[in-house]
């Protein structure tokens, strides 16, 4: 069964995408839902306070700084927690006495903000702490009508409310660091896994649609990447000031290490879809079998790879599957009258490695675990 080629950006195309898209999507929901709800549950306790144990008729900001203090990640140091919070309520504060002094104006913005932010600046060297002071003293002096109850200083005291519960539920509810960095992993490798497998399908059926789609998706999960590499940074950070977090350095190294070479092997594999996509175009009657089969494997391979690095498990079935397939990655062997189909074996033999290395395996091992061409 053959398949034409069809334009760039087609139906197929869209939906392709769109169905990454959503992939992607649910998992963010899906790693987001308890910090989230956690969040939220912060703001709504801290509008309680303010409005039934204040009496404040509008406690506007005791819930805008517990939600800006939590966030929406699990990533929740205390320090981190700390500076919104002692930020937001530096801002909010300083907003007031300049609107009760002073009165509101540009003037009167740009100096509560000049205060703000070199009050932050001496008080600590984090870069939240002094932007917040900054944002909310602005919100204050610009929207002075806003939430203005409780007397001169009542939206600092429900800022401060804010902060302290927010303060409240991060040593309440310590996360760990390595929750989210995993869960991004096991979906980044996972959508590698769903590429190969659907690029293998199109060699194995010499169509060309599978293998277009293969490489579309396999684009899209750039964002997974992205996001996975970003997550595992803020973790390793976490790892070295976090108490809580230092015991788990090992791991979130690994993790780290585990992003940058997962994003070169999917690299890798773009470059494979498009050079098979041309192996296909080129000829409809090229026995692509070989190569076919041993993509599907690294597809298995990297489904266990995502499931040890979901679940914080050595990746001993990773290793080992990948170990034995690259053994057997001899394009003279497995292809000896095609050179087509050996280019795109060489293709795998990198793609192979990247994915060993991903799996703790030292560079010089995964390498020589290769046939010598």
């Amino acid at each position: 069964m053959t398949g034409g080629s069809r334009p760039a950006g087609g139906p197929s195309s869209v939906r392709v995408q769109v169905a990454a898209r959503v992939r992607q999507g649910r998992a963010r929901v899906r790693t987001a839902f308890v910090p989230v709800l956690q969040a939220v549950v912060a703001a709504g306790v801290a509008y309680w306070i303010g409005a039934e144990v204040l009496g404040h008729s509008a406690p506007f900001f005791a819930p805008v700084s517990a939600w800006v203090a939590l966030g929406f990640t699990a990533d929740r140091d205390l320090r981190r927690v700390a500076e919104l919070a002692v930020g937001v309520a530096i801002g909010v504060g300083l907003g007031d006495l300049v609107v009760h002094v002073i009165g509101t104006g540009a003037w009167q913005v740009a100096f509560v903000l000049l205060v703000a932010a070199l009050t932050a600046r001496f008080l600590d060297r984090g870069p939240m702490l002094t932007t917040q002071a900054g944002v909310q003293a602005i919100v204050i002096v610009g929207l002075p009508a806003v939430s203005a109850s409780g007397g001169p200083v009542g939206r600092w005291t429900d800022a401060l409310v804010g902060g302290l519960v927010a303060l409240a539920v991060a040593a309440l509810t310590p996360s760990d660091p390595r929750r989210r960095p995993r869960a991004q992993g096991r979906a980044a490798v996972e959508e590698l896994a769903g590429m190969l497998r659907l690029l293998a399908r199109g060699m194995r059926g010499r169509t060309e649609h599978d293998v277009e789609d293969a490489l579309i998706r396999g684009r899209a999960s750039q964002p997974a990447l992205d996001e996975w590499q970003d997550a595992a940074a803020s973790a390793r950070d976490l790892g070295r000031v976090s108490p809580a977090a230092r015991r788990h350095r090992t791991e979130l190294a690994w993790i780290g290490q585990s992003a940058v070479r997962v994003d070169r092997a999917v690299r890798n594999a773009r470059v494979l879809a498009r050079r098979a996509l041309a192996s296909v175009q080129a000829d409809h009657e090229r026995d692509l079998g070989p190569v076919a089969d041993a993509v599907d494997r690294v597809a298995l391979a990297a489904d266990a790879l995502a499931a040890a690095l979901g679940s914080g498990s050595e990746p001993l079935r990773a290793r080992e599957d990948l170990l034995r397939l690259a053994a057997e990655l001899d394009p003279f062997t497995l292809t000896p009258d095609d050179l087509q189909a050996q280019s795109l074996l060489l293709l795998v033999r990198s793609l192979v490695v990247d994915l060993l290395e991903a799996a703790g395996v030292d560079p010089r091992t995964a390498r020589e675990a290769l046939p010598e061409i």
